[in-house]
């Protein structure tokens, strides 16, 4: 998570538990005139429409106070869904098994995208196996970690 998404999730985790979820990342997509704030809330009883719109009046008031985005703005609460974005080093071990799809900010190796086998954690480090070759992928430098979804 970098700058803008990381200060915005610093700022609105306090509301966003204390209505009962976890902000469970923040994706800040500036597209000029278009930008997009989608929040990814989740609760262990799941999360319904309902639940998003709570959260997204809430947090809309913050957003207005604080001002933390110049120019206009979609905001967007959603749960992660089963195709889920990993955020943290933390949500990495859950998922410890399945194929993920992870994209580097710059190559590693001489490649930016990797997907495979989740296989741990190690330090600092998130283990992923693609065919018969394990990579030691620094989580800071991973620019977007996706958890394909078993259908």
């Amino acid at each position: 998570m970098a700058g803008k998404s990381e200060q915005i999730q610093q700022m609105l985790e306090p509301t966003v538990e204390a209505l009962g979820f976890e902000l469970w990342g923040v994706e800040y997509l500036s597209q000029g005139r278009h930008s997009v704030l989608r929040l990814y809330i989740e609760s262990e009883n799941g999360v319904n429409v309902d639940d998003c719109a709570a959260v997204s009046e809430q947090v809309s008031g913050i957003l207005d106070v604080e001002d933390p985005i110049t120019g206009e703005y979609t905001l967007e609460v959603s749960s992660p869904g089963m195709d889920r974005l990993l955020f943290k080093l933390q949500q990495y071990p859950a998922y410890v098994g399945e194929i993920i799809d992870l994209r580097l900010r710059s190559p590693f190796e001489g490649r930016r995208r990797f997907r495979g086998v989740l296989k741990g954690i190690e330090g600092e480090d998130v283990v992923v196996q693609v065919d018969d070759h394990e990579y030691l992928l620094p989580h800071s430098a991973i620019d977007k970690a996706r958890v394909e979804p078993r259908i």
